[in-house]
This record gives structure tokens, C-alpha cells and sequence, in this order.
């Protein structure tokens, strides 16, 4: 395919710089965001009569000819077009002729693949949004599921105090809660119209900007022309949200990791999400989980793509900017599969509640319980909690629980020990009886899920 732009050349452009020039392989999945956007550029055209109503007509019919082929099979796209612009409009060009060479009146590549990135991003949020409020739905399911299913909590990676595994998958939810609002919140910002910007310096010919916008569903305008075809702001902000998003979804595989483990044994994964091993039979390993885990540094580093690859641009627009399709588009295209796959694997993930209790019920994770017994009984927190720290020391001894030590025990580390003091450290009063917001009680859950529900 000849390039559209060669009149001012007297050689055709090498083979191998055609083939390092071209992106069509990564930008042709944005064919219907072209098509889009042309169809309203050609609309807005006709309107303002800069080309006649009936060759608008014409090309519009023929953009939309074009997207039934494309979607049907009938049309390949060409691998060696220069890009998806080039071909969208070599095709209309081949079937209505000179009409078709009108379309690309007051409109430059520059401003129109920064429309098309806007229009196929967008639609690639809500997608991703769909994926993360599934999980979250999930996440919801187990809650209500265990909200009385004991487990130890941790800090340092050390038993600290007990919970229930409603409350611990609940902080996922939250976190993929607050990355959907990151997206709605990027996708805001990238929601404006550059089209009418053209190369740099905007147009003589008597474009109505607005109109377009609003035809495409935008907020309003790009407000500098420079600005229009120089900004991909938006690609970072939503790399950015992908790879937060996939830290979260990290950290979660991470716990689920461990807990698989024969030295947690908190859950189990369905055999359609787990692998053996080639040599040893006894083997089930998580491996989606740690795919996951490893895709997040992928993530990461087309987000260091996009940075580096923007830092020292000058205005306006610079063939850099090319490369930050396929940055984003890899960014998004992981976090979508990794959040397609973990869903199912979470739904079918077997809870193991008596391994979870017994962890619990280990490790004097009740003995911020003790102190706690002792301040409402009157004495200093500081003091309590030395005190509890000795007894724990007892404990370790002797061998004991804190639930196993003799009244008589208690009561030579404070007069203040009475006989309730085994009910106030019992493990369920001490997961249940912490009823402020966000804790593990039965109602502060209730009240967390009816939060992400939203």
C-alpha cells in the first residue's frame, strides 16, 4: 500500500523502515474507535458545509459498510498499512473514490489517533470496572459466607489478634473498591475531544469542535490545540491504575499462596485452578496465583514505559508517542485476564474454617484481650500490658494457653483477676465483642458490606 502521504518524496520508503514504521499490528484493534470518530468528523463536515451533505452522506454510509466487514471477516485488515488510519481510509478512498480523499479535510493523524486512543480506553475502563466489581461481588459472597469463620490476624507476618475471614477478605473489596473510583477518576480526565486540533495549530476551515465531542459522547473539548495531540496524561493515569490494581490483586494471591501452603492449610484451590508437579505426585501448586503475582511487574513496567517514553518529549507531537499503544494496551490486557481468572478461582476456593480456628485459638493472639480486661477493670493500659506480656512469658514456660492458666496464677500478677476474666478471653468474645466500624463483628461486616454494594 502506497503511503498516503507521499507526495512529497521521490523514493518509496524502504521495506524494513515500512515495517518499523508501521503499527497497524498494535492499533488495528482500534478500528471501530476510527470508524467512530471519522463517521462524526464526516458528519460535522457535511453540517458545516466544508464538504456537501450528500459526499457526508456518502462516507458515512461507506464508514459503516466498512465496520460491518471488518466485524464480519469480509475485510482483513492489511499488515502492511502504515496504521488503522491509513487503512480506514485507503479502503473508503478504493470503494467511493475522490469522496473519499474529502474526509481528512481539517483533520491531521495527530489529532485523530489521540481521538481514537480516548474512544477505545474508554471502553476498555468500563470493561475493566465490569471484571473488578465481579470480584467484588465475590468477595462479598465469602464474607457472608464466614462471617463467623475465625481465623488469626497478622502483622509482621506473626499471629496478632483474632478476626474472622469475613473481615480479612473484606480489606480486598475495599481496595478493589477504591481502584475502581482511581479509573472513573482517570477516566474523567480523559474524557474531552482533541479532534480539531489537527497537526498542532488548530484549522482555517470553519470546524464545529463541540459538535463532535458531542456526538462522541465526550465531556467537552481539549482546550489547547498543542496540548490536544501532544497529551497522553491519560495512558499514565490509567497504567497507573492498573498497576495498583494489580498490587492489590498481588497481595491477595500472595495470601492465598501461603495459606495453600500445608503449613497454613487455611484453603484449598479447585483443581481447574491449580497444577501439579513433573516429578513429584503429591504436588497441587497455586500456580494462577503466582502468574498473577508475576504479571504485576509486567504492569509496572509499561507504566515505566509510558513515563520514560514522554519525559523529554517537546511539543507537539513526536513519533515517540506512537509506542504508547502498545504500553497501555498490554497494561490493560493484563489486568483484564488476571481479573477474569482469579473470579473463578476465588469462587470455587474450599475454606478451610476448623485449620483457620485452630491457628486462632494458638499463638496468644487474646493477649490484647487480657490487657483490655484489666484497663476496664481500672488499671493503666501500660501496666496491663505489661503485665499480660508476663504472663504470656508464663505461658511459653509451662506450655499453657491463657485460657489454661489457674485463677490462682492470674491473681499473683493482679488482685485484679476474677473469675470472668476466661469468658472476656474467650476467642469468640474476643473476635465478636469488637463491634467498631471496620472490626470483625457480625454487624460491623454487614455494615462493610453494605458499604461496597454501594
Amino acid at each position: 500500500m502506497a503511503q498516503m502521504w507521499a507526495g512529497r518524496f521521490q523514493k518509496d520508503l524502504d521495506n524494513k523502515v515500512n515495517d518499523f514504521n508501521s503499527s497497524i499490528k498494535v492499533d488495528g484493534r482500534m478500528f471501530e474507535s476510527d470508524i467512530k470518530g471519522s463517521i462524526a468528523h464526516a458528519t460535522m463536515l457535511g453540517k458545516q458545509k466544508i464538504i456537501s451533505l450528500e459526499d457526508s452522506k456518502l462516507i458515512v454510509k461507506t464508514l459503516l459498510e466498512i465496520l460491518d466487514d471488518i466485524k464480519a471477516g469480509k475485510l482483513a485488515l492489511d499488515p502492511n498499512a502504515e496504521d488503522i488510519h491509513m487503512f480506514i481510509e485507503q479502503e473508503l478512498t478504493n470503494r467511493i473514490g475522490e469522496v473519499g480523499k474529502r474526509l481528512h479535510t481539517s483533520r491531521s493523524r495527530n489529532d485523530q489517533v489521540a481521538l481514537d486512543i480516548r474512544l477505545y480506553l474508554r471502553d476498555e475502563v468500563s470493561a475493566t470496572i465490569e471484571l473488578i466489581n465481579n470480584i467484588i461481588a465475590t468477595i462479598i459472597d465469602l464474607a457472608n459466607e464466614n462471617k463467623e469463620t475465625i481465623m488469626p490476624g497478622y502483622t509482621h507476618l506473626q499471629r496478632a489478634q483474632p478476626i474472622t475471614f469475613a473481615n480479612h477478605i473484606l480489606a480486598y473489596g475495599f481496595m478493589l473498591k477504591r481502584d475502581i473510583e482511581r479509573l472513573k477518576d482517570a477516566n474523567k480526565r480523559m474524557n474531552y475531544s482533541p479532534l480539531g486540533s489537527c497537526a498542532l495549530a488548530g484549522t482555517t476551515y470553519p470546524i464545529d469542535r463541540d459538535y463532535v465531542a458531542n456526538e462522541l459522547g465526550f465531556s467537552g473539548i481539549v482546550n489547547n490545540s498543542l496540548d490536544g495531540v501532544s497529551d497522553r496524561d491519560f495512558t499514565i493515569e490509567l497504567a497507573s491504575c492498573s498497576s495498583i490494581c494489580m498490587m492489590h490483586l498481588s497481595r491477595l494471591c500472595e495470601e492465598i499462596i501461603m495459606w495453600c501452603s500445608w503449613e497454613f492449610k487455611f484453603v484449598e484451590l479447585d483443581d481447574a485452578y491449580s497444577t501439579g508437579s513433573s516429578i513429584m505426585p503429591q504436588k497441587k501448586n497455586p500456580d494462577i496465583c503466582e502468574l498473577i503475582r508475576g504479571k504485576t511487574g509486567r504492569v509496572y513496567g509499561d507504566l515505566i514505559t509510558l513515563l520514560t517514553m514522554l519525559k523529554g518529549l517537546p511539543l507537539a507531537y513526536n513519533k515517540d508517542m506512537q509506542e504508547d499503544k502498545e504500553a497501555i494496551f498490554d497494561s490493560l490486557d493484563t489486568l483484564k485476564q488476571c481479573l477474569s481468572i482469579l473470579n473463578p478461582m476465588l469462587k470455587t476456593m474450599k475454606i478451610n474454617k476448623d485449620n483457620m480456628r485452630k491457628a486462632a485459638a494458638m499463638g496468644f493472639i487474646n493477649a490484647t484481650d487480657l490487657a483490655d480486661y484489666l484497663v476496664k477493670k481500672g488499671m493503666a493500659f501500660r501496666s496491663a500490658y505489661k503485665i499480660s506480656g508476663q504472663i504470656v512469658a508464663y505461658c511459653i514456660d509451662h506450655n499453657l494457653i491463657l485460657e489454661d492458666v489457674p485463677l490462682d496464677v492470674y491473681k499473683e500478677y493482679s488482685d485484679l483477676f476474677s473469675q470472668d476474666v476466661y469468658q472476656y478471653i474467650d476467642l469468640n468474645n474476643a473476635t465478636f465483642k469488637r463491634t467498631s466500624k471496620g472490626a470483625s463483628a457480625i454487624n460491623s461486616v454487614d455494615e462493610q458490606i453494605k458499604i461496597l454494594r454501594g
